[in-house]
């Protein structure tokens, strides 16, 4: 189908041609923008009254500029244009001037009757195509002016010379999936709120910054076996080399998986192993530190250790039943094990 005639489905892949250069990007014809920079436009920059839309790309792999996509929350992080020693709007396509602008009118008190549609991108790594990743608004409901825009430094080399750049913080709004072609045409021709097509969560944060955030709270994620198992050899020697240490001793290994666990959780305090003739079900009881100083606080938990062959059936139902079973009120459990579990089973 024809770039140019296609909604935008949030998190559908977009591509072009595979000649290996600026051919191969999606969004000229997509949304009629230039093929240049992060920031993409309709209409004349760097005004907020003359912009009509704004393409923002980001391909997510610079470690100086981690942008970042929050989906549990509906929040995206973007690093600002200003990537060399330069003053912090005197950057070549006005982007960082184009953020001051947006974040400016966000925070003002007067009521706009126009604002420039955003839409996010984020590249793949295949040729150059794009994840429609949704339509946003700059801010969000809990961040006031000196939190959602904030002009930070850095040091460029080889002369260690300090300069600014933008960190900004932007919601997506919960618009049903798609973004229809006919509001695109609408936005192209300047009546992007006129139109019929406008998705309402866009128009209410228009005319009461109201925030309605596109939330994807992760899905509980059940390993599989060989998820939860060593892939590399020499991980699958470390551990068959702990099997077999204390496969004859379980009570000796309770010991070790107290250590085991700390490496991975260093605020574990002193375990009190239980005795062996006074075993209720945990292995270990003790405490785990949140926080620190005077206002951290420590929380129980109760460990269950199990030194199973990692070749073996692994920890089935009954044993993690038994661990579940004997957790009291705020308690949480950690079971360690030299094998598998099928948490599957419990789900």
């Amino acid at each position: 189908m024809n770039l140019a005639e296609m909604d935008l489905i949030v998190d559908h892949i977009y591509g072009d041609s595979r000649k290996g250069n600026a051919s191969d990007d999606p969004l000229p014809r997509l949304l009629g923008v230039d093929n240049g920079a992060g920031f993409r436009h309709l209409g004349k920059r760097p005004g907020i009254d003359t912009l009509k839309l704004l393409a923002l790309k980001s391909n997510f792999n610079d470690p100086d500029w981690p942008d970042h996509l929050d989906i549990e929350n509906g929040l995206f992080t973007y690093y600002g244009d200003n990537k060399t020693v330069r003053s912090i709007h005197d950057t070549p396509r006005q982007g960082n001037q184009i953020l001051c602008n947006l974040f400016e009118a966000r925070h003002s008190s007067i009521s706009f009757d126009h604002f420039p549609v955003i839409l996010l991108f984020g590249g793949t790594g295949q040729y150059r195509d794009l994840r429609f990743l949704g339509l946003a608004v700059p801010g969000a409901q809990t961040l006031g002016p000196d939190d959602d825009l904030v002009a930070i430094w850095r040091t460029k080399s080889p002369n260690n010379v300090r300069f600014q750049n933008y960190k900004s913080i932007f919601t997506i709004l919960n618009v049903p999936v798609v973004i229809t072609r006919q509001w695109l045409n609408d936005v192209k021709n300047g009546n992007a709120v006129s139109s019929l097509y406008a998705p309402k969560p866009w128009l209410e944060w228009l005319s009461g910054r109201k925030y309605s955030p596109l939330y994807a709270p992760h899905s509980i994620d059940i390993r599989s076996k060989e998820q939860q198992l060593p892939h590399s050899t020499e991980d699958h020697k470390i551990l068959s080399l702990v099997h077999n240490q204390y496969r004859n001793d379980p009570f000796a290994f309770e010991t070790a998986a107290v250590e085991i666990a700390r490496l991975f959780m260093p605020d574990i305090g002193q375990c009190d192993i239980t005795r062996p003739w006074r075993d209720g079900g945990r292995d270990a009881v003790d405490a785990y530190r949140i926080g620190t100083g005077r206002s951290a606080i420590e929380v129980e938990f109760a460990l269950e250790a199990k030194c199973y062959d990692p070749k073996g059936k692994g920890v089935g139902v009954k044993e993690l039943s038994r661990l579940l079973s004997r957790l009291r009120h705020r308690q949480f459990g950690i079971l360690v094990t030299t094998s598998y579990s099928f948490l599957s089973s419990l789900h």
